[in-house]
């Protein structure tokens, strides 16, 4: 496919992830309490779906996908690679997909009178996901080839946006699983293109190389057992990297964003004691000691020795002298 491929689509990816985040961003914005509560403004409904730009973006990166899988399906019919064949029929299923949501998304925000159904535009999307799962989980032509490890890794993006879809489908007005999704559309992007600097460059290990029989079926050897295992684990490097860069970056940006918007005040909900008529509530009520058991039990053993001190006190008769009492 080469490295040219490969950072065209990673980049739309980024571009899509990055611009539905800000749309899902200023949402939630709109919605935080300080805004609605303070002000007196009412929230606004949140949107049903993405942006028309979102969908045309896909559409039109659904249909570069399809034209370079018809080009490696040609290439594979020429060579004979009946596995390059059968794979890229699988990405032309998948590309259909999201072609097919994008397309019926687009005419949904466009006309009024063109209302598709949410719950199922939201269904051909994770149906689309799933085999996109599907696709680089079962994509075992080399069990020990390098790109394995970087396609097993790529299922967590994936999974990802496959569960915020299934979020939205249970709550159609849920931002945070528009959100979520977009975030993983940034990791898949950014990931897309690591696979294209580690697979067409020398970010791989040394003594990998990259092994192409056809367009789009190519496979990473090397050389030994040791090369093996270091190509796999700078792979996982490179994930955790990405990933750890990802996470910095949400939370800058959420950090800016509440900083400039004073959204922790609005998260704030509690009022302190002083400041209600909570304390007026108590001063109204009557007053209660503060008498402990303890002080009963004190009182009562103090009670109970006076009287044994009062048994205790026997008057003695006086005696005389020989034992004969004085008269």
């Amino acid at each position: 496919m080469g490295l040219f491929t490969y950072t065209i689509a990673g980049g739309s990816f980024i571009l899509i992830g990055a611009w539905e985040s800000f749309i899902s961003a200023s949402e939630i914005l709109i919605q935080t309490p300080l805004s609605s509560s303070q002000n007196n403004i009412p929230t606004t409904k949140t949107r049903p779906f993405s942006s028309s730009v979102t969908f045309g973006s896909i559409s039109v990166l659904a249909f570069l996908f399809i034209i370079n899988s018809l080009i490696s399906l040609y290439d594979a019919l020429n060579i004979k690679d009946n596995t390059g064949f059968v794979l890229q029929l699988e990405v032309i299923t998948i590309s259909l997909l999201f072609l097919l949501y994008s397309v019926l998304g687009f005419f949904t925000n466009l006309k009024n009178s063109f209302r598709f159904p949410l719950k199922i535009l939201n269904l051909i999307y994770l149906f689309a996901f799933v085999e996109e799962f599907l696709l680089f989980y079962m994509q075992k032509k080399d069990p020990s080839g390098i790109e394995n490890r970087y396609y097993d890794l790529f299922l967590v993006p994936i999974t990802i946006c496959i569960f915020s879809t299934i979020l939205e489908l249970k709550n159609s007005e849920s931002i945070y699983a528009r959100l979520g999704r977009a975030v993983g559309l940034i990791l898949q992007g950014m990931w897309i293109l690591q696979m294209g600097f580690s697979f067409y460059s020398n970010l791989v290990a040394h003594g990998c190389n990259l092994h192409e029989k056809s367009r789009g079926n190519y496979t990473v050897k090397c050389k030994g057992h040791p090369e093996y295992h270091r190509g796999r684990a700078i792979a996982t490097l490179q994930f955790n990297c990405h990933l750890a860069l990802l996470v910095t970056l949400i939370v800058g940006a959420y950090s800016i964003i509440c900083k400039k918007n004073g959204i922790s005040r609005g998260f704030m909900l509690y009022k302190p004691l002083g400041d209600g008529g909570e304390m007026k509530q108590f001063d109204s009520q009557a007053q209660f000691t503060l008498d402990t058991d303890e002080e009963e039990d004190g009182n009562e053993i103090k009670e109970v020795r006076d009287v044994e001190l009062q048994k205790a006190i026997v008057v003695v008769p006086e005696s005389g002298v020989n034992g004969y009492g004085t008269h």
